[in-house]
């Protein structure tokens, strides 16, 4: 069935960059945007999956695009797979920045590129990068890049940040002209739309469907799909609405053992999940039904409880199991739990991105999650409960022979909730009863998917 979601048009004008490989277009894209989203490395195809930012300038925004390097050989890896991605960027584009390396020659392949450019309608941009100093700034002007037909190139180094201001004054300047041009800057980088956006980061080991569920929750191909291992090699994001609530998605590289990491690349990709996931508030644990669950799923799931994720297993490519039934679903949510001894607060969906079997469950199940997560309990329910656990289990001794007391109990923090426990000085909790409180706090408040922390002082007051 077709996806719920709809991704959010912010009606910005779009900006594309295109040029082929190691010109500077990453570097360009994060210096432009103020990030460092785009991974930045001298190895051909870098880049496979365009990168879409927002660019703040003069108190105006506008969308900046980066694709992916082309190299015009069959040689690397995807090759088609980025040519469809910066084909679709430049159907959509208001501007196209051709970016070419003023200190390298002019390739008969960038004329082609500058043709096929032309012939699109679009109004173009030369903008001849790595003019790092006054000498290379006076190459721009030579004779071979005015062969390209696109005018004068513009001098800049996004690795400096040289002549990058004149660079977007010209931008505003050219999208003033158009139909969709650059919108007031009126709210935060992350949300200008004035509402409180969801995170969903989608993480797992290399293969296990990832990139296919996230082209399937936002409804458009937007990732590119192989069988081949750390396809996706930085994480993407898509802001969404269903229901009224803003989502973003967050598709990661696939995460594996630092010893099974091959290159600086694969090295960069993981880094840069793991920094999304922890921006992210809710997590899209997926594990593959045909594989058993490994090593690395549990590290990864054990790295999620750490740091405190809202959490939703995804058991993918469930077409693939052995059956579906009831009796063996519950068989395997079993053997996930106990893999998974952390994560037993978070709920288990099976589904299939291939045949977008149960995708729908998904958005229900975010929606509840973050709410869920953000509960704030009033003090007097607060009380209440503490007062019915003390009368259902006396706490347990920790370390120390004193029978510990507990004075009091207060949710300090929300996203995840965070509750203080006050316990009598010189008395210690066993961790026995501190997890008996937590699942009390779930039975009585629920706080679904998420994590819940109690944290220990201690007082002098009896």
């Amino acid at each position: 069935m077709a996806t719920p979601a709809k991704i959010i048009d912010r009606a910005l004008p779009s900006v594309v960059l295109v040029g082929r490989v190691n010109v500077g277009k990453s570097t360009l894209f994060n210096r432009l945007t103020e990030s460092d989203h785009a991974m930045v490395s001298t190895i051909p195809g870098t880049t496979r999956t365009r990168n879409i930012g927002v660019v703040q300038w003069q108190g105006k925004i506008f969308e900046l695009v980066d694709t992916g390097g082309l190299t015009f050989s069959d040689r690397v890896p995807l090759e088609k797979n980025i040519i469809e991605q910066t084909e679709t960027a430049l159907a959509r584009a208001e501007l196209v920045l051709l970016v070419i390396d003023v200190q390298d020659e002019l390739l008969p392949q960038e004329k082609e590129l500058a043709k096929k450019i032309s012939r699109l309608g679009r109004p173009v941009m030369l903008i001849a990068n790595k003019a790092d100093s006054a000498e290379w700034r006076s190459r721009a002007y030579e004779r071979d890049w005015l062969k390209l037909g696109l005018g004068e190139p513009r001098p800049v180094s996004a690795a400096s940040g040289a002549g990058l201001g004149d660079l977007l004054d010209e931008i505003l300047r050219q999208l003033g002209k158009g139909a969709k041009r650059p919108k007031k800057n009126t709210g935060p980088k992350g949300d200008r739309l004035g509402k409180t956006v969801i995170r969903a980061a989608i993480l797992g080991r290399p293969n296990v469907g990832k990139s296919t569920l996230f082209n399937k929750l936002i409804g458009e191909a937007r990732a590119i799909v192989s069988p081949m291992p750390h396809t996706t090699r930085e994480p993407h994001d898509t802001l969404v609405e269903i229901e009224g609530q803003n989502i973003i998605f967050v598709d990661t590289a696939g995460i594996r053992r630092k010893t099974k990491v091959s290159g600086d690349l694969e090295r960069q990709g993981i880094t840069k999940s793991l920094e999304a996931a922890r921006r992210s508030e809710i997590a899209l644990l997926l594990l593959d039904a045909s594989q058993p669950i490994a090593d690395q799923d549990k590290q990864l799931g054990a790295w999620l409880a750490e740091h405190a994720k809202s959490v939703i297993i995804v058991v993918n490519k469930w077409d693939l199991a052995e059956a579906n039934d009831d009796g063996f679903r519950n068989d395997v949510k079993r053997l996930v739990y106990a893999a998974f001894p952390h994560l037993d607060y978070a709920p288990i969906v099976f589904t299939s991105s291939e045949t977008e079997y149960r995708i729908h469950q998904i958005f229900p199940l975010i929606l509840r999650a973050a709410e869920e997560r953000r509960l704030e309990i009033p003090k007097e329910k607060i009380d209440q409960f503490l007062h019915f656990a003390l009368g259902r289990h006396k706490p347990a001794r920790g370390k120390g022979s004193r029978q510990p007391k507990i004075l009091g109990m207060k949710q300090i923090a929300s996203g995840p909730p965070v509750f203080l426990l006050t316990i009598k000085q010189q008395t210690s909790l066993h961790q026995s009863y501190v997890n008996f409180l937590k699942n009390l706090l779930r039975e009585s408040f629920s706080f679904f998917a998420s994590p819940i922390i109690i944290r220990m002082t201690k007082s002098k007051k009896i």
